[in-house]
């Protein structure tokens, strides 16, 4: 069983596509998505599509970011669209045919399902930042949601756990790292990749929006060292 978490997807279908081929999803994978996964990039209806298809092929969680809180409140709740149009909703709805009343009732089942935050024994998900000393199911939309990672980040969380976000893009297409905290925004409808990290090795998987998968020649054979290693450690203590 692997696990991966997937940064922001913002629309771009060909990107998607090739980065869940890349990583050959069986049905005990588990894969978390950490939200916006419409707006500014160019099919998010396709993007909607694939999820639902990889709903049945794999244990799936997909959060909410904020981009899906823009649609759900211009869509589900009549508010004015004058934000959403401006963060990039004229291209999620443009992918729908070009009105919001186009969105199948499917779709709004799956924003509606969409969750708050994913917590396990040792990892927290959540779309954009979080409070360091709060819980997270406690915590503001405003975190939650909408505020991006300071400079410098957040001082580690109570309870110990690594936290994984999204929403701060990292415009150079390589992620954040600390021992705390992960982001995995890393930008791909401005030009840089949509990743998914290997929660358990660490191993990324990139692509760009028009599906080109990314080689990265050092870090691979810094994971095929690391995997090289591990199996002689295990065979040692078998042998001895």
């Amino acid at each position: 069983m692997a696990r991966y978490v997937i940064g922001d997807v913002h629309g771009c279908s060909k990107a998607l596509r090739s980065l869940l081929e890349a990583l050959q999803l069986g049905s005990t994978d588990e894969v978390i998505f950490v939200g916006d996964y419409v707006d500014r990039g160019p099919n998010s209806r396709d993007v909607i599509d694939q999820l639902l298809t990889l709903k049945q092929q794999c244990r799936l969680t997909t959060l909410r970011g904020n981009h899906e809180v823009m649609l759900q409140g211009v869509v589900m709740c009549d508010m004015s669209d004058e934000t959403w149009m401006r963060s990039g909703g004229n291209a999620t709805i443009a992918s729908y045919g070009g009105s919001a009343t186009k969105i199948p009732s499917k779709h709004l089942d799956f924003f509606q399902d969409l969750q708050r935050y994913h917590e396990t024994s040792k990892e927290i998900f959540v779309h954009a930042m979080y409070h360091p000393q709060q819980n997270i199911r406690e915590q503001s939309d405003e975190l939650t949601y909408w505020t991006h990672l300071p400079t410098p980040v957040p001082l580690p969380h109570y309870s110990g756990k690594r936290v994984y976000v999204g929403h701060s893009p990292q415009s150079g297409g390589d992620i954040l790292r600390h021992a705390h905290l992960v982001g995995v925004d890393t930008y791909c409808f401005g030009g840089g990749y949509l990743t998914a990290m290997n929660l358990e090795t660490e191993e990324l998987t990139q692509t760009d929006r028009h599906g080109h998968v990314r080689r990265v020649p050092i870090e691979h054979l810094f994971h095929a060292a690391h995997r090289a290693m591990s199996w002689l450690i295990k065979r040692q203590r078998k042998t001895s």
